[in-house]
């Protein structure tokens, strides 16, 4: 009880100031509507209940955002474009398929970077230099680009090249933290530990199977779940400027073409859903795995 009764409060707090600035933003319009019907008098609690309750609001309220995400997950039919299911599906299956992608590029860099000066000098800074361009900025041309190349030169099917193509938006998201999580993880060992293997005349691979890899484990798991919501972000964004007609992108860019906030804000908490079940599948798999490395329970 310790523990929730703040998490409780701080949730309290956050619905409240929620409610309160829907009532500011959505006055106008309520003012307006009232205006153009030639009412007059309106009790205060009327108008509190209109501004929560408008059809487009400015900024729609907790039970309207909520009882739109539970009609389009539980009540729709999951096999139907209108069900946030079925364009979480397709969200997923790009951030997946990206987030396998960046996670090896960016464990196989860290490897080259450790073990190599020369790499080190010369990828380190590039890496770093990448996540400076805007991704607004990159995502179209990566996406129109793969999405030729792969339909194109190879001759993929419509449907994978498009997936193929979001799934590089996600990789080029997740690939830095995991990269950095991985150098600073596999540097993690002290000298008397690596003097330690060399004394044991241990070979290169052994004292990177034996120590380094290891030590790296709780770096990886924390640049891990890092990395899988930058993915899923990279998904969304690969959605976005393409006119994709599902996913959750599609869904996004829909409720902003006709005004439609709850929808918009739907698929914001749709996605911010997604993001949670990846980063606590993360942490089972990392669980999983400190158990099996035979590693103190935290």
């Amino acid at each position: 009880m310790t523990r929730t009764l703040p998490l409780i409060i701080v949730l309290i707090a956050i619905v409240a100031i929620w409610y309160a600035a829907a009532i500011g933003l959505n006055a106008q319009w309520q003012n307006d509507v009232y205006r153009r019907g030639d009412v007059t008098n309106v009790p205060a609690t009327q108008f509190v209940l209109d501004t929560w309750n408008q059809e487009k609001p400015v900024l729609p309220t907790a039970h309207q955002v909520f009882g739109e995400l539970f009609k389009l997950t539980v009540l729709t039919d999951p096999t139907k474009p209108r069900s946030l299911v079925f364009h979480a599906w397709v969200t997923f299956s790009a951030t997946a398929l990206g987030f396998v992608m960046g996670s090896v590029l960016g464990i196989g860099l860290a490897v080259l970077i450790v073990h190599n000066e020369a790499m080190n000098r010369s990828l380190m800074p590039w890496i770093v230099a990448s996540q400076t361009i805007p991704i607004l900025a990159l995502a179209p041309l990566i996406v129109v680009i793969g999405f030729n190349i792969f339909t194109g030169t190879f001759g993929i099917p419509t449907d994978p090249a498009r997936l193929m193509s979001k799934a590089i938006i996600s990789a080029y998201l997740s690939f830095f933290p995991v990269a950095v999580g991985m150098v600073k993880g596999l540097r993690s060992p002290e000298a008397i530990q690596l003097d330690l293997m060399h004394t044991y005349n241990a070979t290169p691979n052994q004292t990177f199977w034996k120590l380094r890899w290891p030590a790296s484990m709780p770096f990886l798991f924390a640049s891990l779940k890092v990395g899988v919501a930058a993915s899923l972000v990279g998904a969304i964004v690969g959605e976005l400027p393409t006119g994709a007609v599902a996913g959750l992108g599609a869904r996004l860019l829909a409720g902003s073409y006709y005004s439609q906030t709850i929808q918009i804000w739907a698929a914001l908490f749709a996605a911010s859903i997604l993001a949670a079940l990846l980063v606590i599948a993360v942490g089972v798999v990392e669980k999983l795995v400190n158990r099996s490395m035979g590693a103190r329970p935290a």
